[in-house]
């Protein structure tokens, strides 16, 4: 039958299409580059807002809470997008997830920290941690269909987009199931 659209979600101005595609209940999106990936886009924006507030931060925290929870909510990215680049080879690929899901636990332990010594309020501290809780929740997710992000030389590459998971520095919200 092939792809059906059930509104006007996923279209320009002027009705066209945009980079996804629904059939199926599934809404996938053309992937070009990691900073496609709603994950890396999360831990993005996350590790930015973490680099406003620890600018707040007592001057005695500035070469250890400050330094370290800047240098792991990054690292998150970092090791995305170097298992991004070495996707064809699904260990590293694997590797690279796994190291990113130890940094963003970090950040988190961190986090603690900063809520413990009253540098940031619970909300923030709360807000922050559910980030990474949904940053764990696909990266599990990515690796568990690996396959999907591991791009076979010649193939078109397409990656579902989570319904689950809703980034809220964005007005997107993914309506499709993984």
């Amino acid at each position: 039958m092939g792809r059906v659209w059930r509104s006007n979600e996923g279209r320009d101005d002027e009705g066209r299409r945009d980079e996804g595609t629904r059939d199926e209940g599934r809404r996938e999106m053309r992937i070009k580059s990691v900073r496609d990936l709603e994950v890396y886009r999360l831990a993005f924006d996350t590790a930015m807002k973490i680099f406003r507030l620890s600018k707040s931060f007592s001057q005695d925290e500035k070469y250890s809470l400050v330094d370290q929870m800047r240098r792991s909510s990054r690292s998150v990215c970092t090791n995305l997008a170097e298992g991004w680049r070495k996707r064809r080879y699904k260990a590293v690929f694997i590797n690279k997830l796994s190291d990113a899901g130890q940094e963003a636990a970090e950040t988190q332990t961190w986090l603690e920290f900063a809520f413990n010594c009253n540098y940031i309020d619970k909300r923030t501290f709360e807000e922050l941690d559910e980030n990474y809780e949904h940053i764990f929740a696909m990266l599990i997710t990515m690796e568990r269909k690996v396959d999907l992000f591991c791009n076979v030389e010649g193939r078109s590459f397409f990656v579902p987009r989570p319904s689950s998971f809703v980034h809220r520095n964005t007005n997107v919200t993914q309506t499709s199931k993984v």
